[in-house]
This record gives structure tokens, C-alpha cells and sequence, in this order.
């Protein structure tokens, strides 16, 4: 009998091995929902149904292999579901938390919008529970997961502590944390000595009237400019940007460091800065009355704003004679403020470089691009980091002789390395994406634009003078809509160590080197243009370096945008109920985003909202326009008055309602 019993279970085991065996898998993306279940999303776009008994054993993000069962849900009709069995993907690894006593004990509840499970956890690396209080921010790391360790639940390791509950400077610390991003300055103990390369000479141009334009609280002051007309029509311009390299040699723990971080890190009411700031605030910033090292580019122009011969490039000590203020000069030349300028030559300078900005601004548009301006949005925080107000810095004219000045010398410094050693840290972009390309044209025909009477092709769009062409036209039409658009269509800005064009400015190469405080990739330009002024073989670059800029551009960017949306989250909460102007800026399945006019804020708008009853409206991402009973209400572009209904803090959303 016995023997028999074991039989069976040998049988029925097989059995189940066998079925199961012949049971259908798939491989998929785990979705996660607030109320319980979930979805697996598989690479081919088909969705399948978790539900929440098989939702304990995943985490939203997880790629898992699931099984397939057909199971009865609550209304007794047959339903596919998916029921993972084997962990391909940890969604979620190294995560910032909030600390939450579940029955006494410790867990960590993730800061993620799709996960509010709350993980028991551990508190390692020296960390001292008890100093862990509810709702304190936390790095936590993924320790066991139910389909990688059997017979166990989620649990984490508390690593490290980011903020105390009531800090009011969390969301600088945790964005930071999120991305692993330096929270202060480089701190290297160096005596700082300058160093040049054998060869080298640097001018003596401390006499020229120099001068620096930036904002006021502005400390790390890269660049300045010295100006004089020319007789026969024209200017003469002289950029000045400081020269980090001569006390930043290569391989050097500052060097290392730099590399490491690539670019100074802009927060609101924040900076945290690429190079130490005892050189950059100090021993290499352009203050004034002080003799800096920096490199120079002699530009000359014609009066119509064209270049005239090639640039000179030279090692150089200069001497800032003022620090002007972008706004104050900005009053002076539009003859308001009681600003004036220190020195006759400064106001005769100024004037030139007004007249020149001009020139050049009229020479962009009729042989590159001009860009549309948009204004910036500045926080005001008070001292104990709360937002009090978001200013509006509209860009003015001495915004604009700057930005001049700073791209003519970027596109000489690419002619410049091109020609010497044809390698540099270039900023290039090629326009329409060669996959969407098709689809662009399709629009641009359906709105009737031409190139010089015929029809926009993929080769001629593939070329500066035809993609210049088609950014007129649109610049032409009453709507942004059709340029929003095509906006979907185009590529990427990359970072490239070879010249290519420039679509997006319409220059045939780029590359800056006007910010070498602030940037890395300027470094190494500054390190290339020395070398040949030194009479040096520039070592090769590292073909790795575009992607690594690139990527590091892309985090800062990333953690300046998520420190903006949790403040103007907080800045807009006890504002629920007013009513804004605000222009959409994006439409997709749900709804519509909108940007706020008058602070820049970003709301979101369910498509429930706009229309109530749910089949007469239509949210067409892919033409950037919500149909209402078939007809067009809403397009990309358009103004609108919306009222702040709710806004969630932890989520750092904002959602609103259309207000007549």
C-alpha cells in the first residue's frame, strides 16, 4: 500500500513536471498598479493581467518569465493571466526611500510613483537604527527578492541617511542621492601653481578694456569681452575665457575629478561646481581688476556681422576693468535705471557690442538659424529653504550680446580645431531622425510647405541650407503646431570628438570652449587649442568621451528638472483653486500637459475632464490635438486658462482643469 501511495506521488509529480512543462511562458515588464494587481507588458506591446496574489512576488519594473493561466475572474468569464516564476531583471536595486515603523519594526517605503509597498529592511554600514525616525529619506538597497531567494518576502539594506523628515532642504538631498550626484565642491588639497606647456607664450593684454557680463551673484566668471570698431566698418572682437588648464593639469586629482563629474551642477538656489571653488570663484574666475591666464580669440567682422579673414587664437593674461550686471546694462541701453558705466571706454564698448549683437542676430537669420527666446523661471527661497516666490527673468539685450559674442567664438573655435587637428569635443545635430524622416515629410506636405516651390525631400532636408529653409517657413506660420510636431521627428543634440554640422543653430560644426569652469568638454578643447599654440601633437581623445558627456549632461538635467517639479509643488500647493494662462505642450492617451505662463510649472490635465463622456474624445498623441465629436478642440501650442485642482506633494504632480 505503501509502496503504492509513492508510486502515485512519483506519477502525480511527473505529471505536474509535465503540464507545466507544456504550459505557455512569455517574458515581459512588470506594471504596477495602487490597487493591487498588475500587468506584464511584453517587447511585442501585448499586456497581460497579474493579479494581486501573484503581484506579492514582483515589483513594478521587474522583467520576469511568467506563466500563462486562463483563470475565471469576479464576473466568471475566462481571463488569460500571467503568473511569474523566474526574476530576469531587478526593477528596482539601489532606491531612495522613506522610513516607516510597521509594528515597531523597520521598512522602507520607496520614492516611486508606481511602488507604496512598504519593504522591511535592515540598517547596515554602520548605520544606527535608532537614529531612524518615521518619514526620515534614505538610500536602501534590494537584499532579497521571493523569486531569487525561496521561501522569503522583500527585504532591503538601509545604507545610509539622507534628510530628516522635517528638512526643508530635501528634495535638493534626495534628487541628488537618486542619481548619486555630488552634493558639494571637489575637495582637493592642492597648492595651486600655474603651469604652462613648454612653448607657450602668453600676451600681455592686461591693457585692453576687458570686461565681464553675467548676473549680478554670478562668482565663477568665465568669460569676458574687449571690443573696438574698425574704420573702414565693422568691429574688432577680443573674447577672453579663462584658462583652468594652466593650473589643472591632466591626470591630476582635480583633472580625475572634473572628468568624473563633467559639468558644474545648476539647482535652483543651488550650485554645485565641477572644478574646485578656489579656482573656479577665484584663481580662474575673470574678476575684475585681477590678472588672470586665459585664452583668446581675436574675431574680426565686417558691418554686416560676417567674418572677415580667420581668427587668432592666442594664450594671453588679461584684466577685467568692470563686472557689469546683465539687467543693469540692460536699463542703461534702453535708457532706464540709474546704472551707468564706470568708464567711457566701458560705455563706448557696450555700445559697439549692442551694434554688433545686431549684426550678428541679422546675419544668423539670413544664413544660420535664430532660436526663439524663452524666459527663464528663478526660485526665491527664503532661509529655511522655502519657496516664496518664481520669478520671471525675461532675456534682454544684454543677454543677447553676450550669447553673440559666445557663439561666433564657438563656431571659430570649431573651424579652428577642425583645421589643426581635427578632433575637439563637438556639439552636432543632424536634423530629422533618418527613421522618422518619412513621417516628417508627410506633414510638412500636408500644411503645403515648399522648398523654392517644390516639394521638401529627404535630401535636401539632409542639408543645412534645405533644414534652414524649412525653419523659416515654420517660423512663418501664425501656429507653433506643425513645428511641435516635427519637433517629435527630429534627433537628439550629441557630443561627438569629430566636426559635423550643427541643424538645430545651423552652423556646419560647433564646439564650445567658452565654458571651461563649468563644463569638461571645454577643458579639452582648451587643452587641444594649447597644444597647437604650443607647437605640440595633441594626444587622440577617447572615443568613449561622447558618451560619457553625454550621459552625465543628461543625469544633470534630469536632477535639475525633478528638484524644480517637487518646488513648484510645494510653492503650488496652498494654491489650489486659482487660475492660471497657460500654453499645451504635450497631449498623450490621458489628457494634456500645460505649462504654466507665469511661473513655468508643468500641469497635467485628464482627458476625463475636458469632456465627460468618454467615447466622444479623442487624445491623438501623434497629432499633437484632442477631438472632441470629431472635431479639433485642442492642438499643441494653444493658450488656455486652467484651474489647480490638486497637487501631490510626494508625487511632485500638479493636475488641473480647463476654467473659462
Amino acid at each position: 500500500m505503501q509502496n503504492a501511495l509513492l508510486k502515485n506521488n512519483s506519477l502525480l509529480s511527473q505529471l505536474k513536471s509535465q503540464l507545466r512543462e507544456t504550459t505557455p511562458r512569455i517574458e515581459g515588464r512588470i506594471k504596477g498598479t495602487d490597487r493591487g494587481f498588475g500587468f506584464l507588458e511584453t517587447e511585442d506591446g501585448k499586456s497581460y493581467f497579474v493579479p494581486p496574489p501573484y503581484m506579492k512576488k514582483v515589483m513594478h519594473g521587474d522583467v520576469v518569465k511568467a506563466v500563462l493561466h486562463e483563470e475565471t475572474d469576479n464576473k466568471g468569464q475566462l481571463r488569460e493571466n500571467a503568473e511569474p516564476e523566474e526574476l530576469i531583471e531587478v526593477g528596482l536595486n539601489r532606491f531612495i526611500g522613506r522610513i516607516q515603523k510597521v509594528q515597531g519594526k523597520l521598512a522602507v517605503v520607496p520614492d516611486h510613483p508606481s511602488i507604496k509597498q512598504a519593504i522591511r529592511g535592515k540598517a547596515v554600514s554602520g548605520l544606527d537604527e535608532s537614529t531612524l525616525a518615521e518619514g526620515d529619506w534614505v538610500v536602501a538597497f534590494l537584499k532579497n527578492h521571493p523569486l531569487k531567494t525561496k521561501n522569503s518576502g522583500f527585504s532591503v539594506d538601509i545604507t545610509q541617511l539622507i534628510a530628516k523628515s522635517d528638512d526643508h532642504y530635501a528634495p535638493w538631498w534626495v534628487i541628488l542621492a537618486r542619481h548619486d550626484l555630488p552634493h558639494e565642491q571637489p575637495v582637493i588639497d592642492e597648492d595651486w601653481t600655474l603651469t604652462d606647456p613648454e612653448g607657450l607664450v602668453r600676451q600681455d593684454l592686461t591693457s585692453d578694456n576687458f570686461f565681464t557680463l553675467d548676473s549680478e551673484s554670478t562668482l565663477d566668471m568665465d568669460d569676458a569681452l574687449a571690443i573696438t570698431p574698425r574704420a573702414e566698418g565693422g568691429w574688432v572682437l577680443k573674447v577672453a575665457i579663462a584658462d583652468p588648464t594652466a593650473y589643472v593639469a591632466e591626470g591630476s586629482a582635480a583633472d580625475i575629478e572634473a572628468k568624473s563629474r563633467a559639468f558644474t551642477l545648476y539647482l535652483p538656489a543651488r550650485t554645485v561646481t565641477m572644478l574646485p571653488k578656489a579656482l573656479s570663484d577665484d584663481l580662474c574666475s575673470l574678476v575684475e581688476n585681477q590678472r588672470r591666464p586665459a585664452l583668446v580669440a581675436t574675431i574680426t567682422l565686417d558691418a554686416s556681422g560676417a567674418q572677415v579673414g580667420t581668427t587668432e587664437f592666442s594664450a594671453a593674461w588679461i584684466e577685467s576693468k568692470a563686472k557689469l550686471d546683465y539687467l543693469k546694462v540692460s536699463d542703461w541701453l534702453e535708457g532706464t535705471g540709474d546704472w551707468q558705466p564706470n568708464s567711457p571706454q566701458i560705455a563706448d564698448a557696450l555700445k559697439a557690442l549692442e551694434a554688433l549683437a545686431a549684426a550678428r542676430l541679422a546675419w544668423r537669420h539670413d544664413n544660420a538659424l535664430v532660436f526663439k527666446d524663452f524666459p527663464d523661471y528663478r526660485f526665491v527661497l527664503d532661509a529655511e529653504g522655502k519657496v516664496i516666490d518664481i520669478v520671471t527673468e525675461e532675456r534682454r539685450i544684454a543677454h543677447k550680446m553676450v550669447e553673440e559674442a559666445m557663439l561666433l567664438a564657438n563656431v571659430c573655435a570649431a573651424d579652428f580645431l577642425a583645421e589643426k587637428t581635427g578632433q575637439g569635443v563637438y556639439n552636432v545635430h543632424q536634423g530629422f531622425d533618418s527613421e522618422k524622416v518619412a513621417k516628417a515629410l508627410e506633414l510638412i506636405a500636408e500644411e503645403g510647405l515648399t522648398y523654392h516651390e517644390e516639394a521638401f525631400t529627404a535630401e535636401n532636408l539632409d542639408t543645412l541650407l534645405g533644414f534652414r529653409h524649412l525653419r523659416l517657413a515654420l517660423d512663418n506660420l501664425e501656429s507653433g503646431w506643425l513645428d511641435a510636431r516635427l519637433r517629435r521627428h527630429q534627433g537628439f543634440s550629441l557630443l561627438s570628438i569629430v566636426p559635423g554640422p550643427h541643424f538645430g543653430l545651423g552652423f556646419k560644426s560647433y564646439a564650445t570652449w567658452t565654458s571651461p569652469i563649468r563644463k569638461y568638454g571645454d577643458i579639452l578643447n582648451h587643452r587641444l587649442i594649447k597644444a597647437v599654440l604650443a607647437g605640440e601633437t595633441p594626444h587622440p581623445l577617447d572615443e568613449n568621451l561622447p558618451e560619457q558627456l553625454t550621459a552625465a549632461r543628461k543625469i544633470n538635467r534630469q536632477a535639475e528638472r525633478e528638484v524644480k517639479d517637487w518646488l513648484y509643488a510645494r510653492f503650488l500647493e496652498e494654491k489650489v483653486g486659482e487660475r492660471f494662462e497657460a500654453e499645451i505642450f504635450n497631449i498623450n492617451r490621458g489628457g494634456m500637459r500645460a505649462r504654466l505662463i507665469s511661473n513655468g510649472a508643468a500641469v497635467f490635465i485628464p482627458g476625463s475632464s475636458i469632456h465627460a463622456v468618454k467615447d466622444e474624445i479623442i487624445c491623438d498623441a501623434d497629432n499633437s490635438w484632442i477631438k472632441i465629436k470629431d472635431e479639433v478642440c485642442y492642438r499643441v501650442t494653444d493658450k488656455i486658462q486652467v484651474e489647480l485642482t490638486e497637487v501631490k506633494v510626494d508625487q511632485r504632480s500638479l493636475i488641473a482643469r480647463l476654467s473659462a
